[in-house]
């Protein structure tokens, strides 16, 4: 994706955090995630993501991971999120 996150990350605490949400995040899992905003939202994953470099307009180097959530009420919406702002994640048992 050509997109540029809102945040680079290059600490290795972050990216460990990065790594364990991505873990967390298997093919076709039913989740609830929340976000550093708050927003919360359910739907199915897609596909895992996977940990990639972006540059800024600087030119600075950090990583992010882009994940698309197919939504559980409207699976024809999906919703693209950066891992990075991911603050938890619930695996939502299926009914």
């Amino acid at each position: 994706m050509s997109q540029t996150p809102p945040r680079l990350h290059t600490s290795r605490d972050d990216l460990d955090r990065i790594e364990q949400r991505i873990a967390e995040l298997d093919d076709e899992a039913r989740v609830r995630v929340t976000l550093d905003t708050g927003a919360r939202i359910d739907g199915v994953v897609s596909a895992r993501p996977t940990l990639e470099v972006f540059r800024d307009a600087d030119g600075s180097e950090g990583h992010n991971a882009r994940l698309r959530l197919d939504d559980l009420a409207a699976p024809d919406v999906p919703h693209f999120l950066w891992v990075g702002e991911i603050v938890g994640i619930e695996r939502l048992i299926e009914s």
